[in-house]
């Protein structure tokens, strides 16, 4: 998969989120894909919680899928083989879905193009922890990359 960069946002915390949500909305066309990137820790979740305005939703990491009426949550953190996406059956789960963010999905990318209805846009957003001492009440501040995604 090739990506095309989009735009980016430095030094995020927790309470800039809904600035980054408004923004990706508004550079997104839906229905969309959005592949979630980080390290362990990075916000995923916490972004796609401010995202779905679901701050109180539990990430899907046990039970890997997680929906509401309009969005698709998946952590594919403990998936190892491309045939266990098929396993998912997320066509059945995408219909009349606007967003589908999907964490720890980069190495499926291609797996779940194919899942996913033709009329989804892809996206690929990157966390990057940004480390090194901090003194701000968040702690560390999180650098966010939205590029759109397309097969070779």
């Amino acid at each position: 998969m090739n990506t095309k960069p989009i735009r980016e946002w430095k030094k995020v915390y927790k309470s800039d989120l809904s600035y980054i949500v408004y923004e990706l909305k508004d550079l997104t066309k839906n229905p969309a894909l959005v592949i979630l990137e980080g390290e362990l820790g990075a916000g995923k979740t916490s972004f796609v919680q401010a995202f779905t305005g679901e701050g109180e939703t539990l990430s899907p990491t046990y039970s890997i899928l997680s929906e509401t009426k309009t969005f698709l949550h998946a952590d594919l953190y403990r998936i190892e083989k491309n045939e266990d996406i098929l396993q998912l059956e997320l066509p059945i789960y995408l219909e009349g879905k606007q967003y589908f963010f999907v964490e720890w999905g980069l190495k499926f990318a291609r797996r779940l193009v194919r899942e996913v209805p033709e009329n989804f846009s892809l996206y690929l957003l990157d966390i990057k922890v940004n480390s090194g001492a901090t003194d701000h009440p968040e702690g560390h501040s999180r650098n966010f990359f939205l590029s759109s995604l397309h097969e070779d």
